[in-house]
């Protein structure tokens, strides 16, 4: 049996500039990584694959570049890697990825049966936790979100059994397979590739699948299937703070001046 591990490739972040006239990304000079939240996720599926003797794939859809991306999740024990890369699938937001995501692991579960399919919780760039959910939606997945530990999995009855992180509390879920798990950075500790599989993995092909391959309608993926579109993106302004009572020995005085500032600003 397959689990499919989603990844994306995204911008260092810290190193990301804006052009301040068009303000858009600049991309040019910029390195690239794996989401970091895809890389708990592949860690997860590596996992799986170790207890349960299962095949892991990893999909990633992007420009030709993110091949290295796909190599280094190679590098670490993934079996397979596809990329589905080509203009028409480019400008997509959540709503057209999750198609083009959706219909590549279907692709893949004509050759193997899909236990399950594995994300981050949500990728560094976009933040919206959308692309994993949307993919259970369009196969039908059972959907499960915020996994913090695997519990247990049961191929014979197809049953998977996951602790959530919730907000101030933990949730205990069973669903049947396959299912859809995004998964929290507090679930593993992702490996290190050994250098013989850095060496592997160098050589190693990664499977590319365009639209004459997927065959999918574009009115339905890409910018002409995007239901939003970013028009702008910029640094959020913020005004400059201000010291109050700076050299001010007397506590009370201090606070009576906050107190007078506040006031003046029709805070309290």
């Amino acid at each position: 049996m397959l689990v499919i591990t989603c990844i994306k490739q995204v911008p260092d972040t810290t190193q990301v500039k804006v052009d301040p006239v068009t303000g858009t990304l600049i991309r040019e000079g910029v390195p690239f990584i794996m989401n970091p939240f895809d890389a708990h996720a592949l860690e997860e599926s590596l996992r799986l694959k170790d207890k349960y003797r299962l095949r892991v794939a990893v999909i990633s859809m992007g420009p030709p570049n993110t091949e290295i991306t796909l190599k280094k999740a190679l590098a670490v024990g993934a079996d397979e890697a596809v990329l589905l890369s080509d203009r028409v699938f480019g400008g997509a937001d959540t709503l057209a990825t999750s198609q083009v995501l959706a219909e590549a692991i279907k692709k893949l579960a004509q050759k193997e049966e899909v236990a399950m399919v594995i994300c981050g919780k949500q990728t560094i760039d976009g933040d919206t936790a959308q692309v994993g959910p949307g993919i259970a939606t369009r196969l039908g997945y059972s959907q499960l979100t915020l996994v913090d530990h695997i519990e247990n999995v049961d191929l014979q009855a197809k049953k998977l059994k996951v602790r959530r992180k919730l907000e101030h509390r933990h949730e205990i879920v069973e669903a049947p397979l396959p299912a859809m798990i995004s998964v929290v950075r507090e679930i593993n500790h992702p490996r290190y590739p050994t250098v013989p599989m850095r060496l592997m993995a160098a050589d190693a092909t990664v499977t590319l699948w365009d639209n004459k391959v997927m065959t999918l309608d574009e009115e339905t993926i890409g910018l002409k299937g995007s239901a939003t579109q970013v028009r702008k993106i910029f640094s959020p302004e913020r005004a400059k703070g201000e010291i109050i009572g700076d050299g001010a020995k007397d506590p009370n005085e201090a606070a009576q001046l906050l107190i007078n500032k506040l006031l003046e600003k029709n805070l309290i």
